[in-house]
C-alpha cells in the first residue's frame, strides 16, 4: 500500500503541474483579451480639404509677410515711391479677404485659438503671429511667393470639389494678379515669377486649355447624346428632371454643365458684340489690346459652343444683336470693364460643375477673363469667378493679425 502511494506521487505532482501551468495561460489569454487594443490613426482628411487647408495657411503666412512690408516704410516714414505700399496694402486686404473665405465654420473665431482636444484632425495653426520667412522679406519675394500660391491654387482646383474648385481657381487668379502688381511696384521683371516660368495658362489664351476634341478624358462624349436635345432652359427641377440616362459627371449632372456653359458662351457671344462696338469708339491707344482681346472672345465662343455639344447640349446661336445702353458707348472702356466682370461668375460656375477638359478649359477662361478686365480699370475682386457679401465672411482670429513692424 505504501508502495503504490510513493508510485502515484510523481503522478500528481506532474498533474498538479499542468492545472497550474492550464490555469497560468487562461489567465494570460482572458488579459491580452481584455486590454483595449489601440485606436487605429485618424484617416487622412479628403484632397479637398487638404487643398483649402493649404491654401488657408499660405494665404495666412503671405498676409504676414505682406504686413511687414507695408509697415515698414510708414514706420520709417520712407515716401511710398512707385506705388510700393499700395501694391502690398492691396496684397494685404486682399489675402485677408480670401483667408476668411477659406475659414471654415469650425475655424472661425474664436475656435480657431481655442481647438476643441477631442477634434480627430487639429485645425490648421495660424502662423501669422510669427515673423515672416527671410524669402518673403522683400517685394521680390513677396511677388515670387505669391506667384508659387497662386500656380498651386490653381492646380489644386483642377482635381478639387466643386464649390471650393471654384474658390481656389478664383483665390489662385487673384493671387497672380497681386504677383504681378508687386513685382513691377519692386521693380521685379514678371517674366521671372514662377507662374510665368511654368507656363501656367494665366498668361496664355485659354484656347490654349483642353478641348473636347483634344481631350480623350472628356465624359460625356458627343457622339454618346441622345439625338434632338432641346437646347437649355433651365435647370432641372422636379417636375422636369434631367432625361433619363444622362449620368453625373462627378460635380454636377450633365443638365446643370450644360446649362452653366450655355450661359458661358451667351456671356461670350455677347461680349464679342460689345467689342465690335466699342473697338470704333475707344481711344486710339486701347484699340489694339481691343482688338485682341475681340479675338480671343471669337475664340472662348468658338470653344464654350463645342464643350456645349460635348455636354449634350445643343449650342445656342449668335444672336443678331443686343442693346448697349447710353453708358457703354459714351464710355466703352468702362462698359467693357463691367462686361468682363460679368463674365466671371459664368465660368465659376462653370469650374464648379464641371471636370476634366471642361474644367481647365473654365479655369483657363476664367483667369483670362480677370486679367481682360483689370486691364480696364476693373477689380476682379479676391476670388474672381465667386459672389463674395463680405459681411457674411467668418472673422479671422485675434491671434492671425499681422506682426507690427520693427521699430
Amino acid at each position: 500500500m505504501k508502495d503504490d502511494n510513493r508510485e502515484n506521487r510523481p503522478m500528481l505532482r506532474y498533474f498538479r503541474y499542468a492545472v497550474m501551468s492550464f490555469t497560468a495561460l487562461l489567465v494570460l489569454s482572458l488579459g491580452f483579451a481584455l486590454i483595449p487594443a489601440e485606436p487605429p490613426p485618424p484617416a487622412d482628411p479628403p484632397f479637398s480639404e487638404q487643398a483649402r487647408m493649404a491654401a488657408l495657411d499660405d494665404a495666412l503666412e503671405l498676409r504676414t509677410a505682406a504686413g511687414v512690408l507695408s509697415a515698414v516704410p510708414a514706420a520709417g516714414g520712407a515716401p511710398d515711391v512707385g506705388g510700393k505700399t499700395a501694391a502690398v496694402d492691396t496684397a494685404v486686404t486682399l489675402l485677408t479677404l480670401q483667408a476668411r473665405t477659406l475659414l471654415s465654420p469650425s475655424e472661425a473665431a474664436p475656435a480657431l485659438d481655442a481647438p476643441s482636444p477631442a477634434s480627430a484632425q487639429p485645425a490648421p495653426q495660424p502662423t501669422t503671429t510669427e515673423s515672416p520667412k527671410a524669402e518673403l522679406s522683400s517685394l521680390a519675394g513677396l511677388a515670387s511667393a505669391l506667384s508659387a500660391s497662386g500656380v498651386q491654387r490653381l492646380a489644386d482646383a483642377a482635381k478639387a470639389d466643386g464649390g471650393l474648385a471654384r474658390l481656389l481657381a478664383g483665390a489662385g487668379t487673384a493671387q497672380l494678379l497681386a504677383a504681378e502688381d508687386v513685382a513691377a511696384a519692386g521693380g521685379v521683371a514678371v517674366e521671372t515669377l514662377p507662374h510665368a516660368a511654368a507656363g501656367t495658362p494665366a498668361g496664355a489664351s485659354p484656347s490654349t486649355a483642353a478641348t473636347p476634341a483634344a481631350s480623350p478624358t472628356r465624359s460625356p462624349t458627343e457622339s454618346a447624346c441622345p439625338p434632338f436635345l432641346p437646347a437649355p432652359a433651365g435647370p432641372p427641377t422636379a417636375a422636369a428632371p434631367a432625361s433619363a440616362g444622362q449620368e453625373t459627371t462627378g460635380t454636377g449632372t450633365v443638365a446643370a454643365v450644360a446649362n452653366a456653359l450655355s450661359a458661358a458662351l451667351a456671356a461670350e457671344q455677347q461680349s464679342v458684340y460689345a467689342y465690335q462696338a466699342a473697338l470704333p469708339r475707344l481711344a486710339a491707344k486701347d484699340t489694339g489690346a481691343a482688338g485682341a482681346f475681340l479675338a480671343a472672345h471669337e475664340d472662348l465662343a468658338a470653344e464654350a459652343a463645342a464643350h456645349s455639344r460635348a455636354a449634350c447640349s445643343a449650342a445656342q446661336m449668335q444672336q443678331p444683336g443686343y442693346v448697349l445702353d447710353p453708358e457703354f458707348l459714351a464710355h466703352p472702356a468702362a462698359g467693357l470693364a463691367r462686361l468682363e466682370l460679368v463674365s466671371l461668375p459664368a465660368f465659376g460656375d462653370v469650374v464648379a460643375l464641371a471636370d476634366g477638359g471642361t474644367r481647365e478649359w473654365a479655369i483657363s477662361a476664367l483667369q483670362a477673363a480677370a486679367r481682360r478686365a483689370a486691364h480696364w480699370g476693373a477689380d476682379p475682386g479676391p476670388v474672381p469667378g465667386v459672389v463674395l457679401d463680405q459681411d457674411q465672411l467668418p472673422d479671422l482670429p485675434a491671434s492671425s493679425a499681422p506682426a507690427p513692424a520693427e521699430p
